[in-house]
């Protein structure tokens, strides 16, 4: 392996753009992973990181204009080193010169978001493989781009980790929790409303990983006098998301515009059972009588209340074990990742689907997300 640790060392552990590339690495689908970002002059890459034996980040100048973003850096890095045999784009995508110099890889787009693909028709049209979050969405694919490849497998949600959210026997004295970003598409103005529609015994924790909205959400909240917790933004390392997540009793989802949410199985795996908004567009499925319920946002302090009414009736943690960790979606996924599309460059000593030979120094890893925030 090009870590020289064998993979059963690789643990499938961070955020959403960590998770799909390490379950990758440790199912044997790939030897090792990088990560790609943009950056401008206005804000240099971030090279404090730790190293990690699997997975490499890199940062590329961006050209500047709108998306999809263009990177000569990038597309010399690939011209020089080749490309990679996975490549993954997420969000508001690479220029289609990048996929051009990328047309031996295995190409998969996923917009994480509520709209099914966030660029353009003429990007789009290179991808193998779209990574949907509701059948809507592939739907919406499919009508663009006649017979392409997709696959409901949202990448919040179904590469869920169960050692990274766990229970943790502890005082809850919280009824609800959500963490979400402190931004408008998450709306929070559907809790508070709820909350305002409840005693005032009922209390809640507001978590924000980041948002501009956090100053302005704290004021409503406090204008209002309802009993809500306020932590970050900045956010705060996973394994306190996870002792505040086990503080509470119920998780909440309010979103309407929004891509299947990671939290959704986070906070089953720590235990708790999640209300969800009836009209969220993606994200829905995860919802059964043993990880929750649904309710519209007029309605959602009723909701509340049933499940903060039935808590013992719920098993959340065990829903996920069963259908949503990460080698669940590497089964879905692994036969979708042809092996006759890997790149017919070899000089790098990669093989995709099987044991590696020994990779020169300079090889460049073959499971490599491009991405960019919204």
């Amino acid at each position: 392996m090009a870590s020289g640790m064998p993979r059963e060392n690789c643990t499938v552990h961070g955020g959403y753009l960590e998770r799909l590339p390490l379950a990758l690495v440790r199912s044997g689908l790939a030897d090792c992973a990088e990560i790609w970002s943009h950056w401008r002059p206005a804000t240099p890459p971030d090279v404090c990181d730790e190293p990690h034996p699997f997975l490499t980040r890199r940062a590329f100048h961006m050209n500047g204009g709108p998306a999809p973003f263009a990177s000569n850096d990038m597309l010399g890095y690939i011209k020089a080193f080749g490309p990679p045999a996975i490549l993954c784009v997420w969000g508001l995508g690479v220029a289609e010169d990048i996929l051009v110099a990328c047309a031996d890889s295995y190409k998969i787009y996923n917009s994480i978001d509520a709209p099914a693909v966030r660029i353009p028709p003429e990007v789009s049209r290179h991808f193998d493989l779209v990574i949907t979050g509701a059948q809507w969405q592939s739907d919406e694919v499919v009508a663009r781009h006649e017979g392409m490849q997709t696959v409901i497998l949202p990448i919040g949600p179904e590469f869920a980790s169960e050692t990274m959210f766990r229970p943790i026997e502890e005082p809850k004295p919280y009824d609800l929790i959500y963490v979400a970003a402190a931004q408008d598409y998450k709306r929070h103005d559907i809790l508070f409303d709820a909350l305002d529609k409840l005693p005032r015994s009922v209390r809640a924790l507001c978590v924000f990983g980041y948002g501009d909205k956090a100053e302005e959400l704290r004021r409503q909240a406090a204008e209002r006098g309802l009993n809500i917790d306020f932590v970050g933004p900045p956010g705060v390392p996973i394994e306190d998301v996870n002792r505040l997540m086990n503080q509470a009793k119920i998780g909440v989802v309010c979103g309407v515009d929004d891509g299947a949410p990671a939290i959704l199985t986070e906070y089953m795996l720590a235990g708790l059972p999640v209300l969800a908004n009836s009209a969220l567009r993606c994200g829905l499925q995860y919802i059964t009588p043993e990880t929750g319920m649904t309710a519209s946002a007029e309605d959602f302090h009723l909701g509340i209340q049933t499940m903060l009414a039935r808590i013992a009736e719920y098993s959340p943690r065990q829903a996920v074990l069963d259908n949503w960790t990460w080698p669940h979606s590497i089964i879905k996924l692994r036969p979708l990742l042809d092996p006759q599309r890997r790149p017919r460059t070899q000089s790098l000593g990669t093989n995709c689907f099987g044991d590696s030979s020994i990779p020169p120094p300079s090889a460049t890893p073959f499971l490599t997300p491009a991405w960019t925030s919204r």
